[in-house]
């Protein structure tokens, strides 16, 4: 019986109709290994994992493999991005067992949960010899299965620990995280490290507040360099916007397909503040066609963002994205065909999938004679191009697009995760605050960018809306939802943190109080229920569902920690209120993180970026005035910001914004009050005289 159809996660759908009786993650599936006596399979993965879907084929969906498993094993599935507590246990034990980690991730356990096997994916005929092995072994060497996996326990508890060395994360200590950056820099493909390549945003985030806050060139330049270089790689659709996973190869060339929701976020706000602190064309235009993609592509109307879209369409992947030069001049024509091969690198030999000789049968199975099949990649320079240039570029891409758009399309996991979510709202936020200050009419795409900005603004206060009236329950954020139906998973620390730092944001761009008493509200729940006593936190809640062991993991990876993400919030918000315990509460949180981040930089992006805000006071800046969209002091305000600055704007006293309390007018005009780490400077009512207070 499998047990998966009444699922709300699209991955564990997928797997509903198997020939494994698989079990959702639940106490029933544990008590029914203990009734048994049989080894508990728990196969960890999501909806848009490529691997996932090559072994849930290759053995999930075979009788004979079923049959196995369900004779010796009870089966559970999870999807790790609704249980992201379940997966961080058991990717530590793996990673403790064989030395890495990924997904799929398949772990042997017994009737309680102690992991004692650990692997990711497994060819069918590995699998079966698997398979047979664990349960010989659970049958004939119990003691040694048992002993394996109380030393796999032992080494996680360890791992997890909180109340470690503190220290507090000082000037010194960013300045050598940002040195170390600078040593690990990939000076000839950008970036950080080899292939496989990941967009290295965090870490991005931090070098534009560290060369804001100390003028360094370096570190900008780091940041101009592999902001290019992944835009103008396959990495970025060089059509419709938006970014993928990852680089398979070290030059951001060939992508793994799938396009996070939470990779496009960080990264629009990596072009969104390159664009505001430099004026860089292709910052502005990668930071516009992404903010696009989030709200035209994830964006479910009416809700939240979808999760991700598929590396496969079809089972295949890059069905959707490859091209051939003949298909680009079936859908071109000849002379733009030829220009857009060009433009887009786009060869016979391929560079997606390398030409076979002619007449082989893997031309044949091709299906597209000998020709390889290319992602495109921005080849030449369009931003700085001479306009006809340019036309004729945009003019091919809307073309390609709609053509593209015919082609079967890779499938939505449409899943609404919170942590996710609140990182797309922060992020949207800084995009509209800076279109604001930085288009005008006579931008030669004013009005497409407007147009951008008006579907972007909806897309996250309707996607606000659904974290405060689904999310929320009984004050306290459940993890993800589907088609306006919350799950049972509860939030973990991340989505706390993630939710409460985008509802801070929503605060400054919209004036209303009642966001900073929503963000308010899911930090003193952190504080309450998820703070270890060394200033820390764990990432589960101390009444959530015991697991082996209570994951407290203080590394930044591919979103933020959940450590990185509430002294982000804290920060902001204690700006915001003026209330200092949550300053502090922000710097104990960091100091449990300051001894990695002089030793590893590239795991504690997110750390690092709040620790430069801390430094830098945050700034707190209110504009009263009865114009908060159009006033000169407002759009000064965002331009000049220092690192983390918080602004608002609005009428004096305005009801639920503690920054405009007491703060009048100054001889009837727009006025400016700058404070920094809760000390003032004089109100001042002139641009200019703002612009030197943030300099």
């Amino acid at each position: 019986m499998n047990r998966l159809a009444q699922a709300t996660s699209p991955y564990l759908l997928q797997h509903a109709d198997n020939p494994v009786d698989w079990w959702p993650w639940c106490d029933e599936a544990f008590a029914e290994a203990k009734r048994r006596d049989v080894p508990v399979l728990i196969s960890v993965g999501y909806a848009a994992c490529h691997w996932c879907h090559v072994m849930a084929h290759e053995s999930f969906e075979d009788e004979t493999v079923g049959a196995l498993v369900n004779a010796g094993f009870v089966a559970i599935k999870v999807d790790r991005e609704e249980r992201p507590d379940v997966d961080a246990v058991y990717m530590t034990a793996t990673q403790a067992m064989t030395g890495q980690g990924g997904w799929p991730m398949t772990v042997f356990a017994t009737p309680d949960g102690t992991p004692f096997f650990c692997g990711t994916y497994f060819p069918k005929p590995n699998f079966v010899r698997l398979l047979e092995s664990v349960g010989t072994a659970w049958r004939e060497q119990r003691e040694a299965v048992l002993r394996q996996g109380a030393a796999v326990v032992e080494a996680i508890g360890g791992a997890q620990a909180v109340g470690g060395p503190t220290a507090p994360l000082t000037a010194g200590l960013l300045d050598a995280a940002a040195d170390q950056l600078a040593a690990e820099y990939d000076e000839t493909n950008a970036g950080f490290g080899g292939a496989p390549k990941f967009p290295p945003h965090m870490n991005l985030l931090f070098l534009l507040r560290h060369h804001q806050r100390t003028g360094s060139a370096r570190s900008l330049e780091i940041v101009r360099h592999t902001a290019e270089a992944m835009a103008r790689g396959g990495l970025h659709d060089q059509l419709a916007g938006g970014f993928a996973r990852y680089s398979v190869d070290a030059h951001w060339t060939v992508p793994h397909f799938e396009k996070m929701l939470y990779d496009n976020a960080l990264l629009l706000r990596v072009y969104t503040q390159l664009w505001r602190l430099t004026g860089d064309p292709l910052a502005r235009r990668v930071a516009r066609d992404t903010a696009r993609f989030l709200a035209d592509e994830l964006h479910r109307p009416g809700g939240g963002f979808a999760s991700a879209l598929d590396a496969d369409t079809d089972g295949v992947e890059g069905l959707t994205y490859v091209w051939t030069p003949a298909q680009l001049v079936a859908v071109l024509g000849e002379d733009d065909g030829r220009f857009a091969a060009d433009l887009f690198d786009v060869t016979e030999v391929g560079t997606f999938e390398p030409r076979p000789a002619a007449g082989s049968d893997d031309a044949d199975a091709a299906g597209h004679g000998t020709a390889g099949t290319s992602v495109l990649r921005l080849a030449r320079d369009v931003d700085d191009a001479d306009p006809e240039i340019r036309d004729r570029w945009r003019s091919v891409v809307g073309r390609l697009l709609t053509a593209r758009d015919t082609r079967p399309q890779p499938a939505r996991d449409d899943k609404v995760v919170a942590a996710w979510n609140g990182l797309a709202i922060t992020a949207l936020v800084e995009f509209l605050q800076v279109v604001a200050i930085r288009v005008t009419s006579d931008d030669e795409d004013a009005n497409l960018m407007d147009g951008i900005a008006i579907v972007a603004d909806g897309a996250l206060r309707e996607t606000a809306e659904h974290l405060a009236r689904v999310h929320l329950v009984d004050g306290r954020l459940r993890r993800a939802s589907r088609d306006g139906v919350v799950g049972e998973p509860a939030g973990v620390l991340e989505d706390h943190g993630c939710v409460a730092e985008a509802f801070c944001a929503l605060h400054q761009l919209t004036g209303e109080g009642r966001w900073l008493e929503l963000a308010g509200g899911l930090l003193d729940v952190a504080l309450a229920r998820f703070a270890a006593g060394d200033g820390g936190f764990y990432d589960t809640a101390d009444d959530a569902e015991r697991l082996v062991a209570r994951p407290a993991d203080p590394t930044d990876n591919a979103t933020p920690s959940g450590r990185s993400a509430i002294a982000a919030a804290l920060t902001a918000y204690a700006a915001l209120s003026g209330e200092t315990r949550y300053r502090e509460a922000a710097e104990a949180a960091l100091s449990t993180v300051a001894p990695i981040v002089g030793r590893h930089a590239r795991f504690t992006g997110y750390a690092a970026a709040t620790g430069e805000a801390l430094l830098s006071g945050p700034y707190e800046i209110a504009v009263v005035t009865d114009d908060p969209a159009g006033d000169p002091l407002v759009a000064a305000a965002h331009r000049h910001a220092p690192p983390g600055a918080v602004v608002v704007a609005g009428r004096p006293d305005q009801p639920g914004v503690p920054l405009l309390a007491d703060r009048p007018l100054v001889d009837g005009r727009p006025t400016a009050y700058v404070c920094r780490g809760f000390v003032c400077q004089r109100p001042v009512t002139s641009v200019d005289d703002l612009v030197a207070q943030l300099g």
